[in-house]
């Protein structure tokens, strides 16, 4: 079998028909790879504003299940403020992404059914301080009103 397979491969790469094709489907790919670096750099643009209110809401969204599996805590509802939008750091001139650099936490605001009770509050706030690594200054914690 792998005598065949050697044989035909030598009648192709004999054959000055084959061996055009080759080097052309071979251009061809290079081509496009090539290309491929710039097709589409627009669109990369318009996703920077959507990510950010993205990433804020799963955030939220998050944070609002994990903390009202808290005993104590309820129902509860979270408003996240960011510091920044998302960064992108590029390759040299090109359009090539390298890094994305998330925005930064300016501060949570957890109001949730148990928010009164001090005991809830502290285990809220260290909940939340732990899970987005920021300081409990970031974070304020009250009562949802009925």
């Amino acid at each position: 079998m792998n005598g065949k397979i050697q044989e035909a491969f030598g009648k192709i790469s004999k054959n000055v028909k084959w061996q055009r094709v080759i080097i052309a489907a071979g251009i061809i790919g290079i081509a496009l790879i090539f290309l491929s670096n710039y097709i589409g750099t627009d669109s990369g643009r318009e996703d920077d504003k959507f990510s950010v209110t993205t990433y804020s809401t799963k955030i939220e969204s998050d944070l609002e299940s994990v903390i009202g599996k808290i005993q104590g805590a309820g129902k509860t509802n979270v408003l996240l403020t960011m510091e920044n939008s998302v960064e992108y750091v590029y390759l040299g001139d090109s359009t090539t992404k390298t890094k994305e650099i998330q925005p930064h936490i300016r501060g949570v605001l957890v109001v949730c059914e148990g928010g009164d009770e001090p005991v809830v509050v502290e285990r809220v706030t260290d909940a939340v301080c732990k899970a987005l690594n920021i300081s409990t200054a970031k974070v304020c914690v009250t009562k949802l009103s009925e």
